[in-house]
């Protein structure tokens, strides 16, 4: 076993019950909720999408909505005027072009507008159970700090974790990790004191100092 494969085991029994923490019952609802959760908590954005959804739950009905109307609902979140244009043309292409479904693979998803390979990811592992590895902001500081990654960029970060692990790891991998980044391994003031992965982390070794990504 290699080593990434053994840290990246180690986080996965920290948080067996990492899961999707987006509130939704269908692709559709999961793609829109993933795209406002960009530089948002996903409190946030199952509290905004709890109301959205009751009356907007379909790519449809989503592809209707006025834009203003679609604003004032989301309006909490950050870049909302955005990602309400993003939201109602990819609702839109949805609708012309793939019969109100949502695409299972990587090629198609990252065409709509506002969809990039993080969300696209998310979708393809928690939606159609297609082993995909997506990498935030929780997963790029925790995998940096773990020497898992000497790449900042999210390309390079998913590259070098997914080249390393087996794919069925890929999904769960991704759970824990962000899991793990909320709840210990924090930007600011990590609980080390409660990490068992101390003897392989940078982070720990140096103090937080000399090229720690903190964000």
């Amino acid at each position: 076993m290699n080593r990434h494969t053994r840290i990246i085991n180690t986080i996965c029994e920290m948080y067996p019950e990492a899961e999707c923490e987006l509130n939704h019952k269908t692709p559709f609802q999961l793609l829109i909720a993933t795209m406002l959760s960009a530089q948002t908590t996903d409190v946030r954005v199952n509290i905004v999408t709890e109301e959205l959804f009751r009356n907007y739950g379909e790519a449809d009905k989503m592809a209707s909505i006025e834009p203003e109307t679609l604003r004032n609902i989301i309006r909490s979140i950050g870049f909302y005027n955005s990602k309400a244009d993003n939201i109602i043309k990819t609702s839109n292409i949805l609708v012309e072009k793939y019969d109100s479904q949502v695409p299972d693979n990587m090629e198609d998803l990252v065409e709509l507008p506002g969809v990039g390979r993080k969300t696209a990811n998310v979708v393809l592992s928690n939606a159609f159970g297609i082993p995909a590895f997506a990498v935030d902001t929780h997963v790029k500081r925790v995998t940096y700090r773990l020497g898992l990654t000497k790449n900042t960029d999210p390309d390079l970060v998913e590259r070098d974790i997914t080249s390393k692990i087996p794919k069925y790891l890929y999904t769960r991998a991704h759970h824990a990790i962000i899991f793990h980044g909320r709840r210990m391994c924090k930007a600011q003031k990590p609980e080390c004191e409660r990490c068992r992965l101390t003897s392989d982390c940078n982070y720990f070794k140096n103090k937080g100092v000399n090229n720690i990504v903190k964000k």
